[in-house]
């Protein structure tokens, strides 16, 4: 985190609440005779130790503007417990009229299928929506200090389009805060598309690089093995990371996601099974299946990742609202893989923090793209408007990041 002088004014300011005049009080010329009362020297000692502390206290909290100046209007979490017990995604959305956070009209980032107000949309209170926790609240940031704190940083998000989605927000948010909006660019001149593995995105004013790697399992997609059954065109090798993992590593921050993708439909409806070694699991569950590929990404962590250098975290799986309702079975499995993701990481050996939006975003049906998407004739109802949904979840990465929580 970056650190920032003190104000060497306001210390001296402070400092001059203990001038000489005050010590004098302790000298032998109190044996002088005098007109004043010693219950007016009492109070007038009483005041100055008053002040004395309270210009420290100031001193003190000015002394720490990286917690407090890189949000505006809050400072330190408010909350009832200690910090550390305040749970961020425990609460509810409440109307503020001060969002949406930026226009996805003007920022080239954003793909034209989550511009849903570009693609038509009329109503506008889906945007109007924020997140308070019950316990604590999440500070508006001040952008300006969040591209101070990221330069000469790498941040760095892994996963499917959610992930992608994400990534386009917080570019969208760090925008605002940029006055010469060229010096913001991808870095091999790509335009944002939904199969392209890699997107660098390079804030040069401040020298530091958002960055996108497409990797929806984050375990190995391999074509279909020698003497593999017909049915099979493809396998996810569960015990080996993603051929592009390297790339991931020396990195500031490291965000990853993975979900939508271990579905039937994404899955063995497409030819895909499973592989450990070189046996396949043909029988296996996606539950099952996804609780390995997990064990193998949490031992790459804390095998590879320098966890001294980079803050990791894992985000939570979104929740789709389709028309149809979910199976009684899916619904289960869903909740399986929000089980595995806490005993995995619970039981790692270095540091990694759950973004659980799950439940929170549950909540947000309005928020999906619906129709109002690049023109195709299929609602979708698993990806989200921008602004909307994500930008919330990037308020929540850049309070943990500010206050290392």
């Amino acid at each position: 985190m970056p650190t920032f002088n003190r104000s060497k004014s306001f210390n001296q300011k402070a400092l001059g609440v203990g001038s000489p005049r005050f010590l004098s009080f302790g000298s032998p010329r109190i044996n002088r005779p005098s007109t004043v009362p010693h219950w007016f020297r009492l109070l007038v000692v009483i005041g100055s130790l008053l002040s004395f502390f309270i210009a420290i206290g100031g001193g003190f909290i000015y002394g720490l503007p990286s917690f407090s100046q890189a949000f505006q209007g809050y400072g330190i979490f408010k909350s009832n417990d200690s910090i550390g017990d305040c749970n961020v995604f425990d609460g509810n959305w409440v109307v503020d009229d001060s969002y949406p956070l930026y226009n996805a009209s003007e920022c080239p980032f954003v793909e034209q299928g989550f511009n849903c107000l570009g693609n038509g949309r009329k109503d506008e209170d889906y945007l109007k929506w924020r997140w308070k926790s019950k316990k604590c609240d999440i500070p508006r940031f001040n952008v300006y200090d969040i591209l101070i704190m990221f330069q000469n940083k790498r941040v760095v998000f892994v996963g499917d389009s959610m992930s992608r989605s994400q990534w386009e927000s917080l570019i969208c948010l760090l925008m605002t805060g940029v006055e010469d909006k060229k010096s913001v660019y991808e870095v091999n001149s790509n335009k944002i598309t939904k199969r392209i593995r890699f997107l660098g995105v390079r804030f040069h004013s401040f020298n530091f690089t958002i960055e996108f790697f497409r990797s929806v399992f984050l375990v190995q997609h391999v074509w279909m093995p020698i003497h593999a059954p017909k049915r099979v065109r493809s396998t996810l090798r569960l015990d080996k990371m993603d051929d592009i993992s390297s790339k991931w590593v020396n990195s500031d921050v490291l965000i990853f996601n993975t979900g939508q993708w271990w579905v039937p439909g994404k899955l063995f409806e497409t030819g895909c099974y499973f592989q450990v070694g070189n046996a396949l699991k043909l029988g296996m569950s996606i539950p099952a299946a996804f609780k390995i590929a997990l064990n193998t990404w949490a031992l790459w962590v804390q095998n590879t990742v320098d966890t001294n250098r980079t803050r990791v975290f894992f985000r939570t799986f979104e929740p789709s609202h389709w028309r149809q309702p979910l199976s009684e079975t899916r619904g289960k499995e869903r909740r399986l893989f929000l089980d595995a993701t806490w005993e995995i990481v619970k039981n790692m050996t270095v540091p990694v923090t759950i973004l659980n939006i799950t439940s929170m975003s549950a909540f947000r049906s309005d928020a999906h793209v619906g129709k109002w998407n690049d023109n195709s004739p299929i609602a979708d109802c698993s990806h989200w408007c921008l602004p909307g949904v994500p930008d919330m979840w990037n308020e929540i990465l850049l309070s943990f990041l500010l206050y290392q929580l």
